[in-house]
C-alpha cells in the first residue's frame, strides 16, 4: 500500500522541551517542520496554517514554500548548520524527515545516521534554542516487524526486525534519555480475496488530528503513543476502498492462498506475501484517552485519495 501513501500505524513521540515553563496553544504558535518535501511533511505544510500555526520549514536546499510559511535553510539533517538562527522563536518542532523504510538497499549505517542521530541532534538543538515542544513522527516498525499475530499497543516489548525499525526504535530511546517529556493504479481483477488477515491504516487527515491533539495536551506524558484509523481492513477491502473512489467495481476474486505464495516467493517478493498474509493491528486507545478521535474513516479515506488523484 506504500504508493498509496496510507502508511501503517505510526508512532507519534512529543517531547516538551522546558517542563518547566508553561506551553499555551495558540493561534500564533510557530511550528518549526522538517521533511516538508515528503508526502506526510507536505500535507502538513498546507493544513496545518488553515488551522492558525504559523510555520518555519527547515530545507536542505531553498525551495518555493507556500506564502503562509517562512523558511530557513539547515543544509543535511544528518549535519544541520545555523540552527540557532533558525529555531529563533519557535514554539515547537514536527520532526518528519529521514530515510525511509521504502528506501531498499540503504546501508544500515545510513538508517542511523539519519533517523536516529541526526533526530536526537534535532532535538537537542531545539532544547539549545528554547522550543517547547518537540513531535516526532517515528513509525510502527520501531514496535514490531510488517506483521503481528496480537493486536500491537505501547506496552509491548518493542521488537523491530529491520534496520530501518531499529533506527526509529534508538531514535525514541535516544530522546527518552535527554531527560526530556516525550510521548513518542491497476484496472484488472486481483486474485486477493483469499486473504483474511486485517491491518491498520493511517490516513494523513487522521495523523494532522492527532498533531494536533498532542501539541495541546497539557503536562507531561513521557511516553510513546501509537496513532491509526480505527478501522483495520483486509487487502480486498483496501482494494475496494480505493477501487470504489475511482469509480470502478472493486473486482477481486478468491485463488488459494498456497499458490499464490508459491508465486510470490518464486519471484523473490517473500516480503509482499507477508504483508498480504499476516496480519498488523494496532490499538490507539492510549490517544484516545487524550480526546482524540479520527475524523476519517479508512474505507473514506482510500476512496478520497484515489478520487483526489484522479482528479
Amino acid at each position: 500500500m506504500r504508493k498509496h501513501r496510507i502508511l501503517g500505524g505510526v508512532i507519534l513521540s512529543r517531547e516538551t522541551l522546558s517542563p518547566s515553563e508553561p506551553f499555551e496553544l495558540g493561534a500564533l504558535m510557530l511550528i518549526a517542520l522538517t521533511g516538508a518535501t515528503g508526502f506526510i511533511g507536505q500535507h502538513l505544510l498546507h493544513e496545518l496554517p488553515k488551522r492558525g500555526y504559523q510555520l518555519r520549514v527547515l530545507l536542505r536546499r531553498p525551495i518555493s514554500v507556500p506564502v503562509n510559511s517562512t523558511s530557513a535553510v539547515i543544509g543535511d539533517i544528518a549535519r544541520p548548520r545555523n540552527m540557532s538562527a533558525a529555531l529563533e522563536g519557535v514554539d515547537a518542532m514536527i520532526h518528519s524527515a529521514g530515510l525511509t523504510h521504502g528506501m531498499s538497499g540503504a546501508p544500515e549505517d545510513d538508517y542511523r545516521i539519519l533517523n536516529t542521530e541526526a533526530t536526537i541532534a534535532l532535538a537537542r538543538a531545539a532544547r539549545r534554542a528554547g522550543t517547547k515542544r518537540f513531535i516526532f513522527l517515528s513509525s510502527i516498525r520501531a514496535q514490531c516487524g510488517p506483521i503481528a499475530e496480537k493486536v500491537v499497543t505501547e506496552a509491548d516489548e518493542p521488537q523491530p526486525t529491520d534496520a530501518y525499525g531499529k533506527s526509529k526504535l534508538a531514535a525514541e530511546r535516544g530522546l527518552a534519555e535527554l531527560d526530556l517529556d516525550w510521548v513518542a493504479r491497476s484496472p484488472f481483477p486481483l486474485p486477493i480475496a483469499s486473504f483474511h488477515e486485517r491491518r491498520s491504516l493511517l490516513a494523513v487527515e487522521n495523523l494532522l488530528s492527532a498533531v494536533e491533539t498532542v501539541l495541546a495536551v497539557p503536562g507531561t506524558l513521557r511516553r510513546a503513543l501509537i496513532v491509526a484509523d480505527q478501522q483495520a481492513l483486509t487487502v480486498a477491502e483496501m482494494i475496494g476502498a480505493m477501487r470504489r473512489g475511482l469509480n470502478r467495481w472493486p473486482n477481486v476474486f478468491p485463488l488459494p492462498v498456497p499458490l499464490i505464495e508459491l508465486w510470490l516467493r518464486a519471484a523473490g517478493q517473500e516480503e509482499i506475501y507477508r504483508r498480504l498474509a499476516g496480519p498488523l493491528v494496532v490499538n490507539c486507545s492510549a490517544l484516545m484517552g487524550l480526546n482524540w478521535a479520527p475524523p476519517l474513516s479508512t474505507p473514506i479515506g482510500l476512496s478520497r485519495l484515489m478520487a483526489s488523484g484522479r482528479a
